[in-house]
């Protein structure tokens, strides 16, 4: 369930390398890296990163760029971020076209999912930009980048992600998870993978 994530704006290739190796070590899913680190070498993991990160506020046409150029060096998930701004604003044809850009541009294949920011979104609207990104073709709805300051995953938006979409798209969760107790929370409440650097540290408070 674990994507090991290395997104620190000060990651060097040999942090990458670590990160790897670590993740290889633990027996988690996939690792998830800038995109300005690939191409790597990580057999026996699915390679993800990002686009639009963290921000958001890239154009349409950037973010699918990224993304097109990722999978073109080994990413086989693409992790993007909304507009948090035009979700706010209940401009949702905004929020459906961004992801359909980022859709089109990785093609069916490649596994997308959508970063809506839920700590900065009011209930309503994370059930709204949940529904959203079903319509436009995501594989997953993600709770944080893990860099807004409002905050990262939290058990009630993973709750309302799920109740809207859980069954259909995978639900993610990150941004936060440093505990074993937390992560058995967002698992209880609906989440399917989890994205976290600290993934020696909640294995390791998991029995067994």
């Amino acid at each position: 369930m674990i994507d090991h994530t290395l997104l620190a704006p000060g990651a060097t290739a040999a942090d990458v390398a670590a990160t790897i190796d670590e993740a290889r070590e633990l027996g988690v899913y996939a690792v998830c890296l800038s995109p300005s680190m690939l191409p790597v070498r990580a057999p026996g993991l699915v390679v993800a990163t990002v686009a639009g990160f963290p921000s958001g506020k890239h154009h349409s046409l950037i973010k699918g760029s990224e993304a097109r150029l990722a999978v073109e060096q080994g990413a086989a998930e693409v992790d993007m971020v909304i507009d948090v701004g035009a979700a706010l604003a209940a401009d949702y044809n905004a929020v459906l076209a961004d992801i359909i850009t980022v859709r089109e541009a990785v093609g069916d294949d490649t596994v997308l999912k959508v970063i809506i920011e839920s700590a900065a979104l009011p209930d309503a609207t994370i059930a709204e930009v949940c529904r959203v990104a079903e319509n436009a073709g995501a594989n997953f709805v993600k709770t944080s980048t893990g860099f807004h300051p409002a905050g990262g995953a939290e058990v009630r938006a993973v709750r309302i992600m799920a109740d809207t979409v859980g069954g259909r798209l995978g639900i993610k969760a990150s941004g936060g998870i440093r505990t074993a107790e937390f992560a058995a929370e967002l698992i209880a409440a609906g989440a399917t993978r989890l994205g976290m650097s600290a993934s020696r540290a909640v294995l390791q408070g998991f029995p067994g």
